[in-house]
């Protein structure tokens, strides 16, 4: 009966099922990657800042001492092996879902199958792969069991925990960051798949020459999945009469290869913000090769376009007026012509914004304005300033005693005022005194001594005794 029972458990969606399929198939079937999955920490390569000697998380994987987490990280980094490893180590039973195909059916099945253990006295780990596609009240519904220890909650994402995940669930689970493999670390991974005799390909004879294990590593780029999938290819494609991969075979298959790019993910935002900070920072070299990896990566060159014109304005401004001018050209290139001229004319951009001088002034201006905007309120356009269309408008004093500028000296009228009444004059444009902007500081340095000097003269004429009296 107790058997029966778990049959009916196990059937439900946890490893049961899911090995039974695999069973199924030969061996040879599998995908290399999923037939060389490291079982235990021994064989786990990469991720050393976690997995090192005397780390907590290894620590923690040895002794059995098993607790909700998070792995976040770039895909093919070891995120499912790892949970598989913990689980294994723990003594635990393992339960995979994925957030891309299940719903509230398959978490029913997964918590009932986790209950039925736990009467056993067995612990269940219970792995949600792309835990973010879970909206938020699926999230929540984790949260009893999390408590009450039904399971122990692994999640997997490669989008940052922090926009993506509920912080309920957050607190109760430690977010672990993993990271895209080193060079050396996918050699090691191919390295070992030719070796292995009996799931990898050591069996077939098949040999690799260094500087072929070199363009597939870097081919990769940090994922040992995608390492493995290169060389299954390559190993299905040799030779008859030859038994090792060359540079030519492997370069074959890799060619073409998409570095990580997620059109609305995290490497999306962190490189567009690598972009626009070295651009601010002046640096045109790395500008150039930030642009470069978002367009490898398939970005769209026009969302390109719209933000360097955006660093014209914020980083540039007046120091160089320019910018803004080019910036724009550059984007009217891109949607005349497309690409590769379009691209090129925005690396023109890219570089001559970040060679040029650099103020955020206005930027820094316009925010202050548009703070005192929203606290002051609807304060009255002061009457000197207001248009006078209609003779009732002039009859009011609409525009009475406004000074036109082009009638003073220099086209200022000194001491005019263009605040709101009640409101005291404010400073907001402050020229950073680089390119442009030096000669404008001199400028305004003038203009607002000449109104000191008019405001004096005012104060002297209103004064008892003076000719004006």
């Amino acid at each position: 009966m107790k058997a029966a029972k778990r049959d009916r458990h196990r059937s439900a969606g946890g490893e049961g099922t899911q090995r039974a399929f695999e069973d199924l198939q030969p061996a040879g079937w599998q995908p290399l990657a999923n037939r060389l999955r490291p079982r235990q920490l021994a064989e786990f390569i990469g991720q050393e800042h976690l997995l090192g000697p005397g780390k907590p998380l290894r620590q923690a994987i040895e002794s059995g001492a098993l607790h909700s987490m998070v792995f976040w990280g770039p895909p093919g980094t070891g995120k499912t092996t790892l949970a598989r490893i913990i689980a294994a180590a723990g003594t635990a039973h393992f339960i995979a879902l994925s957030a891309v195909f299940a719903g509230v059916k398959e978490i029913r099945a997964a918590v009932d199958e986790a209950k039925h253990y736990r009467a056993e006295g067995r612990r269940t780990v219970l792995f949600v792969d792309e835990v973010h596609r879970f909206n938020k009240s699926q999230q929540d519904g984790f949260l009893p069991y999390v408590e009450d220890g039904t399971f122990i909650f692994i999640g997997a994402t490669t989008e940052n925990p922090s926009f993506e995940l509920n912080n309920a669930l957050l607190s109760r689970a430690r977010v672990y960051v993993l990271k895209a493999l080193a060079v050396d670390d996918i050699k090691r991974v191919v390295e070992q798949a030719l070796a292995d005799n009996e799931r990898g390909l050591g069996a077939r004879g098949i040999q690799a020459a260094p500087e072929a294990i070199d363009v597939l590593a870097k081919a990769a780029d940090g994922d040992a999945r995608r390492a493995l999938n290169f060389l299954e290819m390559a190993a299905d494609l040799i030779d008859a009469e030859s038994s090792t991969l060359t540079t030519e075979r492997v370069s074959e298959v890799v060619v073409g290869g998409v570095r990580r790019f997620d059109k609305q993910g995290e490497a999306f935002y962190d490189q567009i913000s690598a972009l626009h900070k070295s651009v601010r920072g002046s640096d045109p070299d790395a500008s150039l090769y930030w642009l470069a990896r978002m367009l490898d990566g398939g970005c769209d060159p026009l969302y390109i376009a719209r933000r360097v014109v955006r660093m014209a304005s914020e980083d540039i401004g007046n120091a160089d007026p320019r910018a803004l001018d080019l910036a724009l050209a550059a984007w009217d290139v891109q949607e005349r012509l497309g690409s590769p001229e379009g691209e090129l004319a925005i690396a023109q951009a890219v570089v001559y914004l970040a060679a040029t001088p650099k103020s955020n002034a206005v930027y820094v201006a316009f925010n202050e304005a548009m703070e005192d905007a929203k606290r002051s309120g609807s304060l009255d356009v002061p009457l000197h300033l207001r248009n006078a269309p209609t003779r009732l408008m002039k009859e009011l004093g609409y525009g009475k005693d406004y000074r036109y500028a082009h009638d003073d000296a220099d086209a200022y009228a000194a001491g005019e005022r263009y605040f709101p009444d009640g409101m005291n004059e404010r400073v907001y444009y402050r020229p950073s005194g680089r390119g442009l902007e030096e000669r404008i500081a001199q400028r305004l340095a003038e203009w607002r001594r000449r109104d000191e000097a008019a405001a004096e003269s005012t104060d002297r004429e209103s004064k008892p005794g003076s000719k004006a009296e």
